[in-house]
């Protein structure tokens, strides 16, 4: 069976004049994709059955998504850590089975994680978001927050 599923949605030229216009800055104009226009001024409920159609065609890719980052994200218990003056520094495991990290703050905290890593450590800043119109700056203060490193 292979990908053959999914070749309805490599064989629409619809789709893929889309796919290529939108990796050009710009490119989705209306007079670069008139179809695209044209169709995006179709009844809502056409859109809809369109959309609800591509997404069926792809609905096993994303079966088996969700089943992979479900087993990943079990494989590791949450931890307690602190994050002094709002930075966390973690040397990772020689192993190299790190796929994923998982990290949990209280509900309603106005934090959130910056995550920056390689292959031998990561660290996580945690930021204090204000306003949109203000830039998030590291807090200064020690966090408690939980992590997984699947």
């Amino acid at each position: 069976v292979g990908t053959q599923y999914l070749q309805p949605l490599k064989d629409s030229e619809f789709l893929s004049s889309i796919k290529h216009r939108s990796a050009i800055p710009g490119g989705t104009c209306e007079f670069d994709l008139p179809e695209y226009n044209h169709w995006l001024r179709q009844p809502m409920a056409r859109r809809q059955e369109d959309v609800a159609k591509w997404q069926e065609i792809i609905r096993p890719v994303c079966d088996a998504v969700t089943e992979v980052l479900w087993l990943i994200r079990e494989s590791a218990q949450p931890k307690e850590k602190v994050a002094i003056n709002g930075m966390y520094q973690h040397k990772m495991r020689k192993d190299g089975n790190n796929r994923l990290l998982r990290i949990t703050l209280p509900v309603g905290s106005n934090l959130y994680p910056e995550i920056s890593s390689s292959q031998h450590r990561f660290t996580l800043r945690f930021l204090d978001w204000s306003t949109i119109d203000s830039r998030a700056v590291q807090t200064g203060h020690d966090v408690k927050f939980k992590i997984s490193i699947c």
